[in-house]
């Protein structure tokens, strides 16, 4: 195996995603199942650290990819203060603030910290995340919510749809900063994103229930039933929390997390399945249309992308009703790990700065 490659780790509630990089070329790509019984034996997924580390390095040695001619590895930023959109090398501040959850907790928490945990073991590897989810370009006017105790956060999927509108511009040979975009990522949750001259300056939060209803989130909900709610069916907070980002959406509706499977349903005729998804497209149109009023109705295209991407006729009842905003691209899938390899591999030939996360 040759020397300089780039470890890439996106963890996921019931696998970790890792990928092997040597300069642009991907060598190695696998997703590390955890089952249940595995996962069952830990009561929150910051306990999975050395579990999934573990697992990690055994799967590359099974493979033959030599660890000591790993350069660098890059783990998916997490939920952590805001900051601007870049690279940050993993230094202990990061990782006290992934662990304590005080910005968030969500399994991509495991992103950066796995990455300092298998950087510690070998003396020439340097860890780095790429664009965490609380990039935040915000404009002022975005960040109000209504009441002064409460603003609007940037919580959203930075790293694809930062990725996916650079990747549109760069094909049609124009710069992403200057061009206005909206881009619309589709996944286990959803983020509908104002993209401003290279800056996002507007987006739903896509983690604690604001926007469209996703495969797992409930996106939006009547505030006032939800303040009822709170007071009068005996959860705690825990448990509400877990409603709005793991319980809600499709599958509160219809029992599945995957979209692909509810496509499937509708396709053989299923009437209630029709009538959730296309709901959903609704609530991600709608969406658009907001973000299409941030950015003065002056659009240079709307991107969707996201695995759901790949369902024609979810997409379809999108473009029904936004393509009269402007031109819809549809680039099914992400490219998350993409994107934080090749901005790892410029950061380290010196061609992306370093960014010092404080």
């Amino acid at each position: 195996m040759n020397q300089d490659l780039i470890l890439v780790i996106n963890p996921r509630p019931i696998f970790t995603r890792v990928a092997i990089y040597q300069n642009y070329n991907v060598l190695f790509l696998k997703d590390i199942m955890h089952p249940d019984q595995d996962l069952g034996r830990f009561s929150h997924y910051l306990e999975q650290v050395n579990y999934r580390r573990d697992k990690i390095l055994s799967e590359l040695d099974e493979n033959g990819i030599c660890l000591d001619c790993i350069q660098a590895v890059v783990g998916r930023g997490g939920l952590m203060k805001p900051v601007k959109s870049g690279i940050y090398e993993v230094n202990d501040a990061i990782v006290s603030d992934l662990k304590s959850t005080e910005y968030g907790d969500d399994h991509v928490n495991l992103g950066g910290i796995l990455a300092k945990e298998i950087s510690t073991l070998y003396p020439s590897m340097r860890s780095f995340i790429v664009d965490p989810v609380t990039v935040d370009e915000f404009s002022e006017l975005a960040r109000f919510s209504g009441h002064p105790d409460f603003d609007r956060k940037s919580i959203f999927h930075t790293l694809n749809q930062k990725a996916m509108a650079k990747r549109h511009a760069k094909a049609l040979m124009r710069k992403y900063d200057e061009m206005k975009l909206i881009v619309v990522h589709l996944g286990s949750g959803i983020s509908v994103a104002a993209h401003c001259n290279g800056a996002v300056i507007d987006s739903n939060q896509a983690l604690d229930g604001d926007g469209p209803f996703s495969p797992e989130r409930t996106g939006s909900l009547p505030i006032g039933d939800v303040v009822r709610y709170c007071f009068n069916s005996g959860k705690n907070e825990a448990e509400i929390l877990d409603m709005l980002h793991y319980n809600g959406g499709l599958f509160a509706y219809l029992g599945t997390y995957s979209a692909l499977e509810v496509d499937s349903m509708v396709a053989k005729g299923d009437e209630k399945a029709a009538k959730v998804f296309e709901a959903m497209a609704y609530q991600v149109s709608k969406e658009i249309g907001a973000m299409y009023a941030v950015l003065n109705s002056e659009i240079d295209g709307i991107i969707i992308t996201g695995g759901i991407a790949n369902s024609r006729w979810f997409v379809n009842k999108i473009i029904d009703r936004v393509d009269n905003m402007g031109t819809v691209h549809v680039y099914p899938g992400v490219a998350e790990l993409d994107s934080m390899a090749q901005v790892t591999l410029s950061a380290l030939r010196g061609d992306e700065a370093i960014l010092d996360y404080k």
